[in-house]
C-alpha cells in the first residue's frame, strides 16, 4: 500500500478539468468551480443538506456550546454554539479510496 499523500487543490482540479474538455476555456472551467462551490456553501449556509450521489454528502454540523481553560492563566472562558461544514463520503467514494493490497 502506497503511504505517499496525495493533495488535489482547486487548480490541480482546473488542469484535470481542462485535458478532459479541451473545447471548454479556462474562463468557463473557473465559473464552472465557482458556481458548483459557491452553491454548496450557500444550501449548507441555508441548512439544506448537499448530497451528490457517489461522491457524498455535505451538512452543517453544530457544535454545543463549551467551557474552557487557560492552562496558562486558568481562566475558565466560554464558547458559543458554532457551526462547521461537514462532510461525508459516500460508501463509492470510500472503496476507491481505501483499496487493499
Amino acid at each position: 500500500m502506497n503511504n505517499k499523500n496525495i493533495n488535489l487543490n482547486r487548480s490541480d482540479l482546473e488542469i484535470y478539468l481542462k485535458k478532459r474538455f479541451p473545447t471548454l476555456s479556462t474562463n468557463q472551467i473557473k465559473s464552472a468551480l465557482d458556481e458548483i462551490f459557491d452553491s454548496i456553501v450557500y444550501a449548507v449556509a441555508k441548512g439544506e443538506r448537499v448530497e451528490i450521489r457517489n461522491f457524498g454528502v455535505f451538512s452543517a454540523k453544530k457544535i454545543s456550546p463549551r467551557k474552557f481553560v487557560n492552562p496558562k492563566t486558568k481562566e475558565v472562558s466560554y464558547l458559543s454554539e458554532t457551526t462547521t461544514l461537514h462532510f461525508k463520503p459516500s460508501k463509492n467514494l470510500m472503496s476507491k479510496i481505501w483499496v487493499r493490497d
